[in-house]
């Protein structure tokens, strides 16, 4: 075995192993993070691949660059606020395998905490044929911290991971009515997972002669990049109906920190389909979208451990995921030349199935969207977007295993809401 090797499989098993839901879900099932524009949050991001209402559509579609004839420039930032519930929580520690009964766990409320994702976009236009463009933003992520009395400390702790994207794409349209796009994504991540046993587990392990402090899980600062790709295409049926399909390939990204642990994470596809339609003689358009995600690739992760590590040999975790969906549907209102107001819904399906997790409150859940636009000048504008986004109570039950015997369960009921904030600064030159 090889003992430099600590996660066979997965910083987003990782991720889903110790960790509460929190700063991305931004959130969406998964840890994938939707925070690529205020604009999108405003609307429950309904239309995203097609509506290019300033540089960001190139997050979620290279293919709609070719709908803009002028240089283009958008930068902002999201705050991303989680608050995540932890409750009727019973631990069962090694006693339980002689007859004791459960410990009840005090509820928690404050597992969650605030992450500021920035993002940058500029498109330039070449002829009326090409375009090309770079943007740079954060498309997965989450982190969660348990407090260092939880009774569970086996199942709490520390995990703060994140992802960066820079994008360099191109567009090429083929006639008035189709439009293509491609591009490339460099990808930078970065993840930190430490994990305590908890008292009466720690004297398990001493009795095996592991020595006392000794984590179950140690890493720091796990980093590296990895190359992925995105293509998209556009179809205009006049000025005031399109509809936009993308996809983007996301690959297996390796980790490693300073002490020469390594993480294998395997980032899910994802597939976008959308469609715009300003209904002609009004100021109102109505946008939707379906996106999927390919959790479904992720069933377990298997560690490796470390010289001295508490585990010996190997150690499977089952989670089994399931591929998730979001349908989302919006309106804009174009009130007047220095108001633009959008709201959105969106319902978002769990990556979680038949097992749950409770460091990972993951459920369907629901979005409530709105925001708007204030047009500076005929060049420039400043987007807002807010977001409260709703999950349900989950009931969760699951075991820890040390050295092939059972250490400790937990049972308890989770809940995940958010809320999102966009601010944005666009401008065409």
């Amino acid at each position: 075995m090889n003992n430099s090797r600590l996660f066979k499989k997965t910083l987003l098993a990782v991720t889903i192993a110790t960790t509460t839901l929190a700063s991305q879900q931004a959130l969406a099932a998964g840890f994938q993070l939707n925070a690529q524009s205020a604009t999108g949050i405003g609307r429950a991001f309904a239309g995203d691949a097609v509506i290019a209402d300033n540089a960001s559509v190139m997050a979620r579609n290279p293919a709609a660059m070719a709908l803009f004839d002028k240089t283009e420039l958008s930068l902002g930032f999201e705050s991303i606020t989680t608050m995540i519930e932890v409750k009727d929580a019973e631990y069962c520690g090694p006693g339980c395998q002689m007859g004791m009964k459960p410990t009840s766990v005090d509820d928690i409320d404050d597992v969650g905490g605030t992450s500021i994702a920035p993002n940058i976009h500029l498109i330039v236009p070449v002829n009326d044929k090409f375009a090309w463009g770079v943007n740079a933003y954060s498309n997965f992520g989450t982190k969660t911290e348990f407090s260092d009395d939880y009774a569970a400390t086996e199942y709490g702790g520390l995990t703060d991971v994140k992802s960066f994207n820079f994008g360099l794409a191109g567009s090429y349209r083929l006639n008035q009515q189709w439009s293509f796009g491609a591009g490339l994504d460099l990808i930078y991540g970065q993840g930190t997972m430490k994990r305590e046993p908890s008292k009466s587990v720690g004297g398990v392990l001493g009795a095996l002669g592991v020595p006392a402090g000794t984590p179950l899980l140690d890493v720091d600062k796990a980093d590296g990049w990895a190359v992925g790709f995105n293509v998209g295409t556009v179809y205009e049926l006049d000025e005031n109906n399109r509809f936009g399909l993308s996809y983007r390939y996301s690959p297996e990204f390796e980790a490693e920190d300073d002490k020469g642990q390594k993480i294998v994470l395997p980032l899910p596809d994802i597939a976008e389909f959308s469609g715009y339609h300003k209904i002609q003689d009004t100021k109102f358009a109505v946008h939707y979208s379906v996106q999927y995600i390919g959790w479904g690739s992720f069933d377990k992760i298997e560690f490796q451990n470390l010289q001295g590590s508490v585990l010996s040999g190997s150690y499977d975790k089952q989670y089994e995921w399931q591929d998730g969906w979001h349908y989302a549907i919006g309106g804009t209102y174009y009130l007047n030349n220095d108001w633009t107001l959008r709201a959105g819904y969106m319902y978002d399906t769990s990556a979680q199935d038949s097992l749950t997790s409770i460091s990972v409150p993951d459920s369907d859940r629901q979005w409530f969207s709105t925001g708007f636009t204030y047009h500076i000048d005929s060049a420039s504008n400043i987007d807002f977007g807010f977001t409260y986004l709703m999950g349900d109570d989950v009931d969760v039950n699951e075991e820890t295993e040390v050295r092939g015997i059972k250490a400790s369960s937990v049972t308890a009921t989770t809940k995940a809401d958010a809320i999102l904030v966009g601010l944005q600064y666009s401008r065409s030159f």
